[in-house]
């Protein structure tokens, strides 16, 4: 018995050991071995992103926004057909698949769906062009600007393999239509896109954008820099409230780690009210305040993020704003606003990728936006739908 019990535990070192080895030299197929348990693992039931573990209800409907989704539909149905047929295997799922809540912001995740690096100039302009009919201007400029800069931190590591502004993935959830449920999700290292579509309706969460680093000063993406307007307008609103305000608004006053609740995997977070509520803002500081919640809705077609606006302004007197760190013109900082139909959060993090001190800094930064209490990637709208209308 000892024996086997010995025999048992080398057998189990060889295969770590054998695992690491592997994850040193082999990163991307290390991987696709590991990353099916750590999915089964963080996957549980769906709730959604609640402040108690409860799920506030009856926060979402089904109606008519007056807004088409026509072009969204037609652009995703010409890039369904531009691909293969063993492509578009890849790239549909069920509308309800778990897909979509396997998006990881990180590089080693195992990515499904139809990758650009394995599409034509062709497809590549039908997938870019579904991003674009989705997306605000502003939406599809930083989605690209964050491709570059993967492009460059590829470029400044000599890293192919990991990192690379092709290094992205689409897939299809349900056939693209103006009246079912459907929608599209974009994989990658730091941007995923989760677009539910039903009727007039859309829900643009979770989205994912960050990137390190946040800028490029040389090589072939050079001037390339995302996020400075979220830095420098959340600065402008904190410094513009009174001490009062700022006392309650600043839950830590010094920031030493990362903060983001919202990141892979996190569909069921708890997270706690804090901060200052918005409700008490003076007009000045409130037009402060709308404009930066707009950066963030503002990544989809206007009249889509003006929808998701009126949403917001409707639950503003039960809307927070948290933020942990220094308010100074070089501060680095992490801030939440959050209400029972947004999470917005941004926040400046520690080296990955890139050498430097294990602190946060302004080279690094993830923002996510989520839809809490059950409607990240369009559940409650999906849920009441298949009620009314059984598949």
């Amino acid at each position: 018995m000892l024996k086997f019990l010995g025999g048992l535990g080398l057998l189990l070192l060889l295969l770590v050991g054998s695992f690491f080895w592997l994850a040193s030299t082999r990163p991307m197929v290390a991987s696709s071995l590991a990353w099916p348990l750590v999915e089964w693992y963080a996957l549980d039931e769906f709730k959604g992103v609640t402040t108690d573990g409860v799920v506030q209800g009856n926060l979402f409907s089904i109606a008519d926004t007056g807004v088409s989704n026509g072009e969204v539909v037609r652009a995703a149905k010409q890039f369904l057909q531009g691909l293969t047929a063993a492509q578009r295997v890849k790239t549909l799922h069920a509308v309800d698949d778990l897909e979509w809540r396997r998006w990881a912001n990180i590089h080693l995740s195992t990515r499904r769906g139809v990758g650009l690096l394995e599409m034509d100039a062709e497809q590549k302009a039908l997938a870019f062009g579904l991003m674009r009919a989705s997306l605000s201007a502003r939406g599809f400029q930083t989605a690209q600007d964050i491709m570059k800069l993967e492009g460059h931190l590829a470029d400044l590591l000599d890293n192919y393999v990991e990192y690379g502004e092709e290094r992205y993935w689409f897939t299809v959830m349900g056939e693209p239509s103006e009246s079912e449920p459907w929608g599209w999700q974009l994989d990658g290292h730091h941007l995923i896109v989760n677009f539910f579509v039903l009727g007039s309706q859309v829900v643009m969460t979770p989205t994912f954008m960050g990137s390190e680093p946040t800028r490029a000063d040389t090589g072939r993406f050079a001037g390339t820099v995302i996020l400075q307007e979220e830095t420098d307008l959340a600065l402008q609103f904190v410094n513009a409230l009174s001490d009062e305000q700022r006392a309650l608004a600043i839950v830590e006053a010094r920031k030493t780690g990362n903060n983001n609740y919202g990141e892979l995997f996190s569909d069921n977070v708890v997270v706690p009210e804090q901060g200052l509520g918005l409700a008490t803002l003076d007009a000045a500081q409130k037009t402060l305040a709308v404009e930066l919640i707009s950066l963030y809705t503002g990544q989809m077609r206007d009249a889509q993020a003006a929808v998701k606006l009126e949403e917001i302004m409707a639950h503003w007197d039960n809307t927070r704003f948290a933020w942990i760190g220094d308010t100074g013109p070089e501060a680095v900082f992490y801030y939440r606003i959050q209400s029972p139909v947004v999470l917005i959060e941004f926040d400046h993090q520690g080296p990955i990728a890139l050498d430097g001190p294990r602190v946060p800094s302004r080279n690094h930064i993830h923002t996510v936006v989520r839809t809490p209490n059950g409607n990240d990637y369009g559940k409650d709208l999906l849920r009441q739908h298949l009620a009314q209308h059984p598949h």
